[in-house]
């Protein structure tokens, strides 16, 4: 049996349809560039690319934790490649990355950014973020 028979036989055992893949986007960011852009101009570019509740997830008691901001940054970008528009028709702020109720990071789209998900017939997205000292990179799977 080929991939694609598998995955209809088991959605229409789970009474689904298959998803379909809209968009996909992929991005890496060098942490040390996003540790020299927090020490130069801080709050500035905090407030203009995290929303308050991304800075809160990315804040413990020692302080910012910068290689999640580095993570959620990539998040951003890939989310904004996967959508076809890049950053600048949708906002740093419209692509939020959040965590779902275990943790996991998740996508939440307003503005811009929503509206052009409705568009393409976006019904799903999955992210995952990983990061290293030196890097972060994410991953964003956009399904319809």
């Amino acid at each position: 049996m080929n991939i694609q028979k598998k995955a209809e036989t088991i959605a229409a055992l789970q009474g689904r349809e298959i998803p379909v893949i809209i968009g996909i986007g992929t991005d890496i960011v060098d942490n040390k560039r996003l540790y020299n852009i927090l020490e130069r101009v801080g709050e500035r570019f905090l407030s203009r690319v995290y929303t308050p509740r991304e800075i809160e997830l990315c804040t413990n008691s020692k302080g910012l934790k910068a290689q999640s901001l580095a993570a959620r940054f990539a998040g951003k970008e890939a989310v904004a490649k996967a959508l076809g528009t890049g950053i600048g028709p949708v906002g740093w702020k419209e692509i939020e990355i959040v965590a779902d109720a275990s943790g996991a990071p998740t996508v939440k789209l307003t503005g811009k950014a929503l509206e052009q998900a409705r568009r393409q017939g976006i019904c799903q997205t999955k992210i995952s973020l990983s990061h290293t000292e030196e890097y972060s990179v994410a991953f964003v799977l956009l399904t319809g």
